[in-house]
């Protein structure tokens, strides 16, 4: 089974400002060139910001590792599960920038859904929880990684390009994502070795942008928009013996991304590209079938 969605044709861009119209929302189309020459120059009339020529996105890849998620019981307090990866990758090459600005090109990630609930039987359950995400306040929450915004990472994440250059750079950008927490065996208000865990349910959806901005104006363009989703399913038997009380359910394989085609790309919304993210912004609430809701993680953030 070839489990990788591909799109292996050269795309050309024009660049295109995101434009900002009467509701507010900004919007942003690409148009697709002529495919040139390599190493063609465009004439000065057809210039584009200070860029001559275009980028090219090309070997666009994303998958989904086409394994099961792993159940590790080897603590008598928590169980612990390790998701297959996410991955992504793509060749972009890069046009020469006359003037000073300095350009990045990088992948962002938001997390657009989170559903995660931990079930201790009749006693109760705990989620975690985006609370802007829950209220329809807002449709994304970045996924950088704290530090680097909006860049899901710093190393083979993001490219630089600091002007002027004279010819055309060419950079292979990664990335990856998977989930790997521990889960309480016992109510989270208690710290016991007591079984209380029954199930655990969690769907996930994220959006991955290409993105090219110049750090020197802020101009940013979408050149790709990737999509995908985890969901992990595990009944617990707390009757059984620490090593066989976990049973992963469907989906045992998860539904591979979506590679959306040029003339599909989505806009990255303001909140997708700035902190906190989702890491700081979830929060941990304990909900028990008797009594009122206890926060047990609060937001290290808030928006």
């Amino acid at each position: 089974m070839n489990a990788w969605c591909q799109d292996s044709d050269e795309v050309s861009f024009q660049l295109t400002d995101w434009e900002e119209e009467s509701n507010g929302r900004a919007s942003y189309t690409p148009r697709l060139l002529q495919h040139l020459p390599m190493g063609c120059i465009l004439p000065k009339r057809q210039k584009n910001l200070g860029l001559e020529g275009d980028i090219k996105v090309y070997d666009l890849h994303a998958i989904i590792d086409p394994h099961p998620t792993t159940l590790i019981e080897n603590s008598p307090t928590v169980l612990k599960y390790q998701t297959p990866h996410f991955r992504a990758s793509a060749r972009v090459r890069f046009p020469p920038v006359s003037g000073n600005d300095t350009w990045q090109i990088g992948w962002v990630q938001g997390c657009s859904n989170m559903d995660f609930s931990i079930s201790y039987g009749n006693l109760g359950t705990s989620s975690w929880e985006i609370p802007s995400l829950k209220s329809n306040q807002q449709r994304f929450v970045s996924d950088s990684d704290g530090k680097h915004y909006p860049w899901y990472g710093c190393t083979t994440e993001v490219a630089t390009i600091p002007g002027p250059t004279s010819c055309y750079s060419t950079f292979h950008l990664r990335m990856n994502d998977n989930f790997h927490p521990s889960i309480t065996w016992d109510i989270p208000v208690r710290n016991s070795h007591q079984v209380r865990l029954t199930r655990l349910a969690r769907d996930q959806s994220f959006t991955v942008w290409l993105i090219a901005m110049n750090k020197t104006t802020g101009q940013k363009f979408v050149l790709r928009t990737i999509k995908w989703r985890m969901r992990i399913n595990i009944a617990v038997d707390e009757t059984q013996p620490l090593g066989r009380r976990a049973r992963l359910l469907d989906p045992i394989i998860q539904e591979q991304p979506h590679i959306l085609e040029p003339w599909q790309n989505e806009v990255a919304p303001p909140e997708a590209l700035r902190a906190p993210n989702a890491n700081n912004a979830q929060t941990l609430i304990w909900r028990p079938t008797s009594g009122g809701e206890v926060v047990i993680v609060p937001p290290v953030s808030h928006h």
